[in-house]
């Protein structure tokens, strides 16, 4: 029994393949969609891969922008062939290609709805790569001399400022590192010395941060070094009071901002989704009602449409045979050329021989 039959009149038919054709032309529209929102997330992703580790970040933003791609040709070939669609005789010449299109549209359709999904799967792969990025990015802050990290300082001050935040994980992280190049310390202070001494590495550490940490909307003046010395500021107190740098992570906040951007992309992913999902139901609908019509050799009368021929359940069976019935021919097709008889017998060189034959004696 068919799966969700509809009957079509002549004039349903030809209705049918008008919007059809129209919504075709929007599908190609909203492939550009997914490729420009596929090239923003890539460029977003970019701008920052200085603070970010070699992975798969990238695999989001190539996943649309191919599809992107995809969308606009299958799309526009579908709407030439619903074009035609309104003409039965012109329907004649897709017949045998409007089946295997709509399982290739089918299998894209569903790429579109593993691009949302990766939107949202994302998320531990770019915590991970901001976490090393950023961990490195931190630790290489001094190097200003150094070429191939000369530039990560200017980086990391643009960073902090432009997403107010400080740090990987928080302000306490400049604490561990050695973020003041030694070309700026005074090596004949007993106070610079006594802390390279202090430390089993001999790196300068202080309880400090960049001055891209201050918070300017703080009312006091910011106080970047000796956060943890209640002595050395007055009126301050390091555990209660509320201090005037910023207090988020970089990390986190490089996340929420990547995560919103792709939250958004994936919802728009799923209505795209569900938009070509709708398309490719109505271009089955079209293809089977063309099909029985040129079956019952009546091109103005009615037809019946459906979504599957079979049910469910027989239509899963259908196939799964097959594909067994493809396994066998197979394992028939390789049993039989081992037991053929004709396979590697070596040909024998048969040499002409000369034959005497009698001369037939001519009539008198």
């Amino acid at each position: 029994m068919a799966v969700l039959k509809v009957k079509f009149t002549k004039t349903k038919r030809d209705k049918l393949a008008q919007v059809l054709w129209i919504l075709n032309w929007v599908s190609v529209v909203s492939g550009i969609i997914l490729f420009s929102l596929g090239l923003f997330l890539k460029i977003e992703i970019k701008k920052r891969n200085e603070v970010m580790a070699k992975g798969d970040i990238n695999s989001v933003p190539n996943m649309l922008i191919s599809v992107g791609v995809i969308a606009c040709i299958i799309n526009f070939l579908g709407g030439k062939i619903c074009y035609d669609c309104s003409d039965a005789n012109k329907f004649s010449r897709w017949k045998l290609v409007m089946l295997p299109y709509i399982v290739c549209t089918f299998c894209f359709t569903f790429c579109i709805l593993v691009g949302a999904l990766m939107c949202y799967t994302m998320r531990n792969e770019l915590e991970e790569s901001l976490y090393l990025g950023l961990r490195d990015a931190i630790k290489f802050y001094k190097d200003t001399d150094i070429p191939g990290r000369c530039f990560l300082k200017k980086t990391v001050d643009l960073l902090q400022i432009g997403f107010r935040c400080c740090g990987n994980n928080g302000f306490r992280d400049w604490f561990e590192i050695q973020w003041v190049s030694p070309r700026y310390l005074n090596m004949a202070s007993k106070e610079v010395l006594d802390r390279l001494k202090s430390n089993v590495d001999g790196k300068f550490l202080v309880d400090g941060v960049p001055f891209s940490c201050c918070n300017p909307s703080s009312p006091r003046p910011c106080i970047q070094y000796q956060l943890t010395n209640n002595s050395a500021h007055y009126n301050y107190d390091f555990l209660t009071e509320e201090l005037n740098i910023w207090m988020k992570g970089c990390r986190e906040a490089l996340l929420d901002y990547y995560t919103g951007i792709m939250r958004s992309i994936g919802i728009a992913a799923l209505l795209i989704w569900l938009f070509e999902l709708s398309v490719l139901i109505g271009v089955r609908y079209l293809q089977t009602a063309m099909k029985n019509v040129l079956l019952l050799g009546d091109l103005e009368g009615e037809s019946d449409g459906w979504l599957l021929e079979n049910s469910f359940v027989e239509t899963a069976k259908y196939n799964i045979n097959i594909i067994k019935n493809l396994g066998k021919a197979n394992q028939i097709s390789t049993v039989s050329s081992m037991n053929d008889p004709n396979i590697d017998v070596q040909n024998t060189d048969c040499g002409k021989t000369n034959i005497t034959t009698k001369s037939i004696p001519a009539a008198r």
